[in-house]
């Protein structure tokens, strides 16, 4: 508790502002309200009374709070900007999401600007600081692969910004999410390859911090069971979502004393790499091992054989994850919503023995 911190002896609100700087929820749950709460009453908002309003404003003079220096990128008047970050800006993938985002944008009067992570933590941090310097009214995300810690989205909340997370989510509790049904879509794949007479069914996966890791992961376990296989650990394989680190996973299930003969990744650059290292050890798709990708990427159909995909609904995604930002504009008090989404597999010659 802040306030018993500041009576231990020999110890100034100074020394303690040194060691830990107070921030809105100190003040908030030293008083026993929401964040938002002490933010509005140190905005002097209507609706805060002027008893709570008072006390919230004694607390922070008291111990010399100073506002989170993300909130210093707002601006009091309306900008009509989003800052949209994502992993990379190749990939159909996130550019179809982005054109349904900017449909809704534009629709509403907004302006979209984009910038991409590379799949850098670091590179993420300085997108949000230089968009926040571009004055965006706030932020619809896709986590890079390698964030695992959410500090700097913890300030956005805080700080009263909107934040919306897309496919690759966090927060969940905090934040308004969109994804697409990974489990079932997981399920699905395993159930398709069951179906075609598939005996050892691996998945490549990414790092397990990452939400679609672990649905996938979940959806493959099941549709193991609902055919009653038994579920083997070395057919489950990791990567860094990088080709090489994809080819590498290959490598190992191939390597087996009974490799697999079907085989789906966490996404189809992953299995494009899957199928390349494949060919390299002399086998055949799909007679000798079926592949089926995720996401659906237009070299789905370019590849031989053209490659079986879960089709996500990317531009829909798009467009919720913008009404979900649109709506936070409004009210920034209403509770988070997780919108699934479903998907669709899509069957091609990659993943059926003729």
């Amino acid at each position: 508790m802040i306030l018993k911190e500041i009576e231990k002896p020999f110890k100034t609100v100074q020394e303690i502002m040194v060691k830990r700087r107070i921030s809105l929820k100190d003040i908030a749950e030293e008083i026993g309200v929401s964040i938002s709460t002490v933010s509005r009453g140190l905005r002097n908002h209507p609706d805060i009374s002027a008893e709570l309003t008072a006390k919230i404003k004694a607390l922070a003079d008291l111990h010399n709070y100073s506002p989170n220096p993300m909130a210093m990128g707002l601006l009091k008047q309306r900008t009509k900007m989003i800052g949209v970050i994502i992993p990379d800006l190749v990939t159909h993938f996130f550019s179809s999401v982005i054109s349904g985002i900017d449909e809704v944008a534009e629709a509403n009067g907004y302006f979209v600007i984009v910038s991409s992570s590379n799949e850098s933590c670091r590179k993420e941090k300085e997108n949000i600081q230089n968009l926040m310097k571009a004055r965006v009214e706030g932020f619809i995300v896709c986590l890079s692969q390698e964030t695992s810690d959410y500090a700097h989205f913890e300030q956005i909340i805080e700080a009263e910004i909107p934040l919306v997370f897309f496919d690759r989510v966090c927060l969940q509790d905090k934040v308004p999410t969109v994804v697409a049904d990974s489990f079932e879509a997981a399920r699905g794949i395993t159930r398709h390859f069951c179906e075609n007479k598939a005996q050892r069914i691996a998945y490549i996966s990414g790092p397990d911090y990452l939400n679609i890791s672990d649905e996938r992961r979940l959806g493959y376990l099941q549709g193991l069971l609902d055919y009653g296989r038994e579920f083997h650990a070395e057919y489950l394989e990791k990567c860094d979502l990088s080709p090489e680190s994809a080819a590498a996973a290959t490598q190992r299930l191939l390597s087996l004393a009974a490799p697999p003969d079907a085989i789906f990744g966490i996404n189809d650059a992953v299995v494009f790499a899957a199928m390349k290292e494949i060919r390299k050890h002399g086998l055949e798709v799909p007679k000798d091992v079926m592949l089926v990708g995720f996401t659906d990427e237009f070299h789905a159909t370019v590849v031989h054989p053209m490659l079986t995909s879960v089709m996500h609904p990317t531009q829909e995604m798009g467009r919720v994850a913008a009404r979900l930002f649109l709506e936070l504009t409004d009210n920034m008090n209403i509770s988070p919503k997780s919108v699934i989404l479903k998907t669709k597999l899509i069957i091609r010659e990659s993943s059926i023995k003729h």
